[in-house]
């Protein structure tokens, strides 16, 4: 079992930055692949960045290419997604998912091949 706690969410100014972290519980030996989402009341779950383990790719939404970024800290079994120039349009519930241990799939970019869920953490950018 696999448990996903996001934090870091806030309610900014537009243009300022924010990071968001993703700690896995009890760790990530073996989630070969995890990504980051958001949604907004009213519309489907969209991914914003996710991450190949095995062949050490990361791929982004075009909204995010350039302001995003997804790293993973191994040691502390932690993903984070910092986020640069924020816009109004941002303003989202983000959630970080990943598979169950031992999964693969080339559709990483897909929510519906993920397994585990955070609760979410609200990010909101004022104009």
């Amino acid at each position: 079992q696999v448990q996903l706690v996001e934090s870091g969410g806030d309610s900014v100014q537009a243009g300022v930055s924010l990071k968001l972290s993703c700690e896995v519980t009890p760790n990530i030996d073996r989630i070969y692949y995890m990504g980051w989402f958001r949604q907004t009341p009213g519309n489907k779950r969209e991914v914003v960045a996710a991450r190949d383990v095995r062949n050490d790719l990361t791929r982004y939404a075009e909204f995010a290419q350039g302001r995003f970024t997804l790293s993973i800290d191994t040691a502390k079994n932690t993903m984070y997604l910092e986020m640069n120039n924020l816009k109004p349009e941002d303003t989202a519930m983000y959630y970080c998912a990943a598979p169950h241990r031992g999964k693969y799939t080339a559709g990483y970019l897909n929510p519906g091949n993920y397994d585990w869920w955070g609760q979410g953490t609200q990010v909101t950018v004022s104009s």
